[in-house]
């Protein structure tokens, strides 16, 4: 089967940036993700479409393709309480995860005071040329109940309610 819209997909990724790698998902859990409901970054998708369980390939995006151009002075101070991550100490270069209307994003902070930090907003990848090894693991129709919810569930559904 080849993925097409409302596929399950499931894939290892090797993601650099001028040779030089930033992060991996081999040796962890796979991405998965339902294809054309907009959950992947919109040239990885493009990429994707038509490969098959098996597949490999390498496609390399712009920032237009990807996480966009950096935007100088994207900075805002957060409470340090609305920061999560793994860590009770935050310091400057550290990234956060920060939930807003809009969702979940992804800071760098740059300046932390006694109970607020401020951070740039941009993704971390932002502004960078970034290449994706790929290696399709599997791909197969998605239930009506994933398209709904925008996800893949594992087994014994996803864990959330709606």
């Amino acid at each position: 089967m080849q993925i097409s819209k409302n596929s399950a997909a499931e894939f290892h990724y090797t993601l650099s940036e001028a040779g030089e790698q930033i992060e991996t998902s081999t040796g962890n859990e796979p991405l998965t993700y339902i294809h054309g409901l907009e959950g992947m970054l919109p040239g990885l998708e493009t990429a994707l479409e038509g490969k098959a369980a098996g597949d490999s390939f390498s496609v390399t995006l712009e920032p237009s393709e990807s996480y966009g151009e950096r935007v100088d002075d994207l900075i805002q101070r957060i409470p340090l309480k609305h920061l999560q991550g793994d860590t009770k100490v935050w310091k400057a270069g550290m990234t956060a995860m920060v939930s807003s209307n809009q969702g979940r994003h992804q800071v760098t902070i740059v300046k932390v005071g006694r109970f607020n930090a401020d951070c740039d907003l941009n993704h971390p990848f932002a502004g960078k040329t970034l290449t994706f090894d790929v290696q399709v693991l599997s791909v197969r129709e998605a239930t009506s109940e994933e398209v709904s919810h925008g996800h893949v569930h594992s087994e014994g559904g996803c864990g959330h309610n709606h």
